[in-house]
């Protein structure tokens, strides 16, 4: 390596904890109290889904629960509706520590933990008890951990329903019906790949820029789950939503590893308590949110179709051989032990 090289790695080094140590201190205020010695820590929470979204209603109640638990000592600040940028841009704002937390969708994750691309497979799990006891057993536990090097604490997976097709003119209801479409996919491999085994075109786009390009037909359509569909508006443009429920991606909420390592024991316990009683609070409300979502989306002049699954779990079969012998097969083959 020559001198320059070497000079360039240790200056990014050195930005790296800089960065770290000023994000951290500007996370603490003086506490209220005149003359108390007691710090406030402030930590930002940035998501990019609208306020009305069950997830943002839970990580509401995990600030709540977190203020309780701590006295107010440690405070969550939340950005919503992408105010802080992308997910991929914020979660890379967490590896710097220039951002205490993230909520983000697994899928992106894959660019940073190659293992995540594990939910990118369609028709994996049975059914949803299948999918949180993978997620709430050693795999679950396993997975959260995988992020440490790249500076990604993992603090719990959120529910994130089954992703589903809908479309602008027409329903999607064999895999034939995606020849030639194109269709909005996370920046996710394994989203594209999938698309594309179905014979479509898979279009990623940041999800805040998805209502423009469905009305100006930049994409045929999208993939998602009820409750984001509906608060997205993206019902007003596509009218068509077809319940193939190909994935069950979770949400994860990662913590900057910079600045979690940076916590009291005391602290990290507070922070972890909150957020897995807001995994439980979060689970009841989406569950009940997905139900009315799609009667809402119904009375909004949405068609709700429920497409025969074999012939999709017959087109998948290819995307399964590939991953034999792989660290992603391995794990597949483990989830699917999971009774």
């Amino acid at each position: 390596m020559s001198r320059i090289t070497t000079s360039y790695f240790s200056l990014g080094l050195i930005v790296g904890v800089l960065l770290t140590v000023l994000a951290f201190s500007l996370l603490s205020n003086s506490g209220s109290e005149s003359g108390s010695d007691s710090q406030t820590k402030v930590l930002k929470l940035s998501h990019t889904l609208d306020q009305s979204h069950p997830v943002h209603l839970a990580m509401e109640f995990m600030r709540d629960r977190l203020a309780e638990k701590s006295g107010g000592l440690v405070v969550i600040e939340i950005f919503p509706n992408g105010q802080l940028g992308t997910e991929t841009e914020t979660i890379e704002q967490v590896q710097r520590g220039v951002l205490a937390m993230v909520k983000a969708s697994v899928a992106p994750m894959e660019a940073f933990t190659p293992e995540m691309g594990v939910f990118g497979l369609p028709y994996l799990f049975r059914d949803e008890d299948h999918f949180w006891r993978v997620l709430n057993g050693p795999i679950g536990k396993e997975l959260l951990t995988l992020g440490k090097p790249s500076g990604l604490h993992g603090l719990m997976f959120y529910e994130s329903g089954s992703r589903s097709f809908y479309t602008i003119d027409k329903p999607i209801l064999t895999p034939n019906d995606l020849d030639s479409h194109k269709i909005r996919v996370m920046r996710s491999k394994m989203s594209m790949d999938m698309i594309s085994q179905m014979g479509g075109s898979p279009t990623p786009i940041p999800f805040g820029e998805l209502y423009t390009a469905l009305q100006q037909g930049m994409v045929d359509g999208a993939e998602n789950n009820a409750p984001s569909f509906e608060t997205s508006r993206h019902y007003e443009v596509a009218k068509h939503y077809s319940l193939d429920e190909h994935t069950r991606i979770p949400d994860i909420v990662l913590f900057s590893q910079s600045i979690w390592e940076l916590l009291a024991p005391h602290e990290k316990a507070w922070v972890q308590e909150a957020a897995d009683e807001s995994v439980v609070f979060q689970r009841e409300l989406w569950r009940v949110e997905t139900q009315n979502s799609l009667e809402r989306l119904q009375k909004n002049g949405v068609t709700v179709y429920r497409p025969n699954k074999e012939p999709f779990l017959k087109k998948m079969a290819p995307m399964y051989q590939r991953f034999e012998g792989t660290p992603i097969g391995s794990l597949v083959e483990r989830i699917r032990e999971v009774r």
